[in-house]
């Protein structure tokens, strides 16, 4: 058997891989896209995209970090991530290891969905699943064990008995109990966004995932946007229910949970890689999230990992 990957190694695999927008292909003749893939995989890394994806593992156990929340996960795990939520699931391997087949995953777009609705009505109670993915979902008992058995028969099926069972999926998901449900990321958006708003959050997101390590300044965001500073302030707010600034805070702070989970690196080496150049002020504003510190964090077993609900950020185990 191999050994675990040593800690400069595992760090340098996780810094490596910055979130990115993923370029995902839509085929003639396909109205939604179903795959498969190994993990480590070119495709299996922090991303984002505009696509809702509904997402199987099939094989081995490791961490996720959906939006700015990380848990745990194991064989069997159904989640969905809605459109532009950043995503990653890492496995934990030993050196070398290659997991076959680990992912089985359903990727459409929320336009696809609605454009579905309003040509067949009967599907008006599935749209709640766009509001749904927004934050995240991870699903759990029967409802995980009935949607990973109609992933993996859309994958192996054509024509209308595709259809068929990715519309029983669809079914599955939204009539799930509340029980089997865990919403697992902060929303990006009010209910009453405008195109201002989203236009503000897409470009402040897709910046700050991309410069996370970095220093980020919000004139760039605006720039972005095509926004005055004060515009972008203004609509980053309303649409998110946030503060640019806190925005960044969080998905540091879930950063770096990833690395005190996936990585032996140390809490000061860990400090500069998610941006924050003074290690007190890191152990401060960390604590201030998660109710623990860094240290505290990394010793405690993600399956008894406490849910800390501090400042709007809930960092999950689920098994």
């Amino acid at each position: 058997m191999g050994e675990i990957l040593q800690p400069e190694n595992r760090v340098r695999m996780v810094l490596d891989r910055p979130a990115t927008r993923e370029l995902v292909p839509h085929y003639e003749g396909e109205s939604f896209r179903w795959m498969q893939h190994d993990y480590p995989s070119d495709i299996a890394r922090w991303n984002y995209h505009p696509e809702i994806e509904i997402h199987l593992i099939r094989h081995s156990i490791g961490s996720y970090i959906i939006g700015d929340q990380i848990g745990a996960f194991g064989p069997g795990h159904v989640a969905i991530v809605g459109s532009g939520l950043p995503h990653d699931w890492m496995s934990d391997l030993v050196d070398g290891e290659i997991v076959r087949d680990r992912d089985a995953v359903i990727q459409f777009t929320p336009e696809w969905l609605e454009r579905s609705i309003a040509a067949m009505p009967e599907l008006e109670a599935v749209r709640p699943l766009i509001r749904d993915s927004s934050r995240g979902v991870v699903y759990s008992g029967q409802t995980a064990q009935a949607a990973a058995e109609e992933i993996e028969a859309v994958g192996v099926t054509a024509g209308a008995l595709r259809m068929a069972h990715l519309l029983q999926l669809f079914s599955i998901l939204q009539s799930a109990p509340e029980q089997h449900r865990l919403y697992v990321a902060s929303a990006l958006y009010s209910s009453d966004v405008g195109s201002e708003g989203k236009a503000a959050v897409d470009a402040g997101l897709a910046y700050v995932l991309e410069n996370l390590s970095g220093h980020i300044r919000m004139s760039e965001a605006a720039r972005l946007a095509f926004m005055s500073e004060p515009s972008f302030s203004k609509y980053f707010k309303k649409a998110s229910g946030m503060t640019f600034s806190d925005m960044v805070k969080r998905l540091r702070i879930a950063n770096a949970c990833r690395l005190l989970d996936q990585t032996d690196s140390s809490v000061s080496a860990i400090s500069s890689a998610v941006g924050y150049r003074n290690l007190a002020n890191f152990n401060r504003q960390f604590r201030a999230e998660t109710g623990l510190t860094p240290s505290r964090f990394r010793a405690m077993d993600a399956a008894v990992r406490p849910a800390t609900p501090l400042s709007g950020l809930k960092l999950t185990a689920n098994g």
